[in-house]
């Protein structure tokens, strides 16, 4: 991902909280014929390691799941966005932009095909979604649970390159910053969310 100086954001703890907040993320990589393969999945994201570790699964009949054996993924956390209006800039020879912010996260998978480690990955992704859950889950019968376990794969992935991008109108005079905050503060809620980014980190 193209990331100015101005835009990059290196806080592995806002890294790993814009991870949480957006974690309906999309897998890339590539299949065996060397053609890009995508999923769109729920995940998990573990303060661990060096960047933090991914968790998830797929359906066992998404063959996406194979392509993971021994090739680099590239995970894509999308967060607000927004189009930026020229007419919020001081200077009259300005142009529209957008604003967004996304992270990129690298690493290879380790396959999760025990039923214990496939277990433990979906209570993590109940207590993030529904804790409530968990008891139900746990009530229903064996032979279900582990026929729903039989047909997912699960995976982690341990972080080992991450990027993240915050434009936020970084590379506008301090009018124009303020005038973009403003508008957006007043705006659609993703225009909201990156207002709060903005003030947050005092753009």
């Amino acid at each position: 991902m193209y990331v100015p100086g101005f835009n990059r954001i290196d806080d592995r703890a806002l890294l790993i909280e814009a991870m949480r907040a957006w974690s309906f993320a999309v897998l890339l990589n590539h299949d065996e014929h060397g053609s890009p393969i995508a999923t769109h999945l729920p995940l998990v994201i573990q303060d661990e390691g060096e960047h933090g570790v991914i968790e998830g699964h797929f359906a066992r009949a998404n063959p996406h799941w194979k392509s993971l054996l021994g090739r680099e993924t590239l995970v894509v956390f999308s967060g607000p966005h927004s189009y930026v209006s020229p007419s919020l800039y001081t200077h009259p020879q300005s142009v529209p932009t957008w604003n967004y912010i996304a992270v990129h996260a690298t690493g290879m998978a380790q396959i999760v095909e025990e039923d214990a480690g496939k277990e433990s990955l979906l209570r993590n992704l109940i207590a993030v979604h529904e804790p409530a859950y968990a008891q139900q889950w746990e009530s229903l019968p064996g032979s279900y649970r582990a026929s729903m376990l039989k047909n997912i794969v699960g995976f982690r992935i341990p972080i080992t390159r991450i990027d993240g991008k915050f434009k936020l109108s970084q590379n506008r005079p301090d009018a124009d910053r303020e005038n973009v905050r403003r508008a957006h503060a007043a705006g659609s809620p993703d225009e909201q969310a990156l207002a709060a980014w903005m003030q947050r980190l005092q753009i």
